[in-house]
């Protein structure tokens, strides 16, 4: 039922847990890094497995960053996610398997782009709405639905980063949940997938406790999107390949 190796799984449980410590730091990143590294192990570990190990990760960080949580600034991007869960559920309803890797490749390298366009939008209700859609509309098909929403916060302290930007990514992420149910993306095979990968999510959430204080994100900022540029340029020539 699963088309998986042991040494595919090892790898992607490592993958996971330096996405998970990432995200534990930065507030963003199990999507960014792990998402490419997974395509590249077995495309079967995307969507679905990856985006529930998301939520429970987020889930995790919300309990350890509630006390600087302003839920006002994170209602708007999640009426935005609403818009964007229909989409990706619409989008994911139509496009073929060939064409799912087609449209992750350009969904990537969008993230990537946006990430070293230098964009620097305020923090208000209508950009926070903007992103909260393509946030989700991404998450949803890519797992990588945090380059938009960390394009709003990139100005924002730590602490505030952590806090908000997980509340908005649980929400988020049961928006995508939904729609990959209901576009038959999610079933038994992707839950038994989560739950073989999560250990990797609480290895790195407990790595990232010990290292929050410790490691600037914009060191490791170029090495993610390396990764991510050419993991979405693989899927984008694969799908390319197929047509």
């Amino acid at each position: 039922m699963l088309e998986i190796s042991l040494l595919q799984l090892l790898l992607a449980n490592l993958a996971i847990l330096a996405g998970s410590c990432l995200q534990g730091v930065a507030g963003y990143g199990i999507g960014t890094l792990s998402a490419p590294l997974l395509f590249l192990i077995s495309p079967t570990l995307l969507p679905a497995p990856l985006v529930l190990n998301a939520t429970l990760l987020t889930i995790l960080m919300l309990l350890r960053n509630r006390g600087a949580l302003q839920i006002q600034q994170v209602r708007f991007a999640i009426g935005g996610g609403v818009v964007g869960m229909i989409l990706a559920g619409v989008t994911l309803a139509l496009i073929s398997p060939k064409g799912f890797e087609l449209t992750f490749g350009i969904l990537i390298l969008a993230g990537v782009g946006l990430s070293v366009a230098g964009i620097k939008p305020g923090l208000n209700n209508t950009s926070s709405t903007i992103a909260g859609a393509a946030s989700t509309y991404m998450g949803t098909i890519t797992a990588v639905g945090g380059p938009p929403i960390a394009l709003i916060y990139q100005n924002e302290k730590g602490p505030l980063v952590r806090a908000n930007m997980s509340a908005f990514f649980l929400v988020g992420s049961f928006f995508s949940l939904i729609a990959l149910v209901f576009s038959g993306y999610l079933g038994s095979p992707e839950l038994i997938l989560a739950a073989a990968t999560f250990p990797g999510v609480l290895a790195g959430f407990w790595l990232s406790g010990h290292l929050v204080h410790r490691i600037p994100f914009g060191h490791l900022r170029p090495v993610i999107l390396g990764i991510a540029a050419v993991a979405g340029a693989a899927a984008l020539i694969r799908g390319l390949m197929t047509l």
